[in-house]
């Protein structure tokens, strides 16, 4: 199933430190082809790697690893 990429939010962590293992995740919100919106959250580095953005076209696989269309 497609899904077009709605709203990417990521976290404001103001002034506080964050750990040296911390993985950043954005939420993300998806509407798919039946007008069905669900959230997920994904790695924000994940996004920038495979330049996902607001307005694209989306699927998973198997695993759940997002991909752009």
């Amino acid at each position: 199933m497609k899904y077009i990429v709605k709203k990417i939010m990521e976290p404001d962590y103001g002034c506080e430190e964050r750990p040296d293992d911390y993985v950043a995740m954005d939420k993300v919100i998806l509407r798919d082809e039946s007008g069905s919106e669900i959230d997920m959250e994904i790695p924000d580095a994940e996004l920038y790697e495979k330049d996902i953005n607001e307005g694209d076209w989306v699927y998973f696989d198997v695993s759940n690893v997002i991909f752009k269309e």
